[in-house]
């Protein structure tokens, strides 16, 4: 158990170390990018219904916040002084998560709620995400998700029920790599909501 602890400490140093590196006024500013990471696909509209994505997404407390943090321990999260997301996450992620699944699904099936007006909404999707955070002894991300998927006619059965447990491999132990990690992980979701 010590040397995990002593080995998640020697992972965390450059994370940590790199918020403390600089003049204590520096910022350093990260964001989701629009375009999602990897190779284009081509749309898989599957049975063609529109689609309207809740406006929220449902996060961890510790993510609704604008510094990047990481995991240290049994239960500690650090918080990377100096290291800020442009756009906090509870906004960017549900931006971005709608536009992957368009991307993935085709033009015009797939809308933020509220959907214009006149646009046939044929299934609701809802998504909370439990866990998103770096694991720094694995150097990589882990992301647990949840979805609802439920169908608008009147004579629907209960809603879709799926879930996700994806872990992201971070390219190294830089911020700008978990940032990175973050926009992979959303990117992963909405190919596994989807498929």
């Amino acid at each position: 158990m010590k040397r995990r602890a002593t080995l998640a400490s020697l992972c965390l140093a450059p994370w940590v170390l790199s918020g403390c590196a600089g003049s204590v006024d520096a910022t350093h500013w990260y964001e989701l990018r629009a375009e999602p990471p990897g190779p284009a696909v081509a749309p898989r509209p599957g049975d063609g219904a529109v689609w309207e994505v809740a406006g929220v997404v449902r996060l961890p407390g510790a993510l609704d916040r604008d510094t990047l943090v990481v995991a240290s321990g049994a239960a500690t999260l650090l918080p990377l002084v100096g290291h800020r997301w442009v756009e906090p996450l509870r906004d960017s992620i549900p931006s971005r998560l709608v536009a992957d699944l368009a991307r993935l699904r085709g033009e015009g099936l797939v809308w933020r709620a509220p959907a214009p007006a006149g646009v046939a909404v044929g299934r609701r999707l809802r998504v909370q995400i439990d866990v998103l955070i770096a694991d720094a002894a694995r150097r990589s991300l882990r992301l647990q998700a949840r979805w609802w998927l439920s169908d608008e006619r009147a004579d629907a059965a209960a809603p879709e029920l799926g879930q996700a447990n994806l872990d992201v491999p971070l390219a190294d132990n830089s911020v700008d790599a978990l940032a990175a990690g973050h926009r992979a992980a959303v990117w992963q979701l909405a190919q596994r909501i989807v498929a």
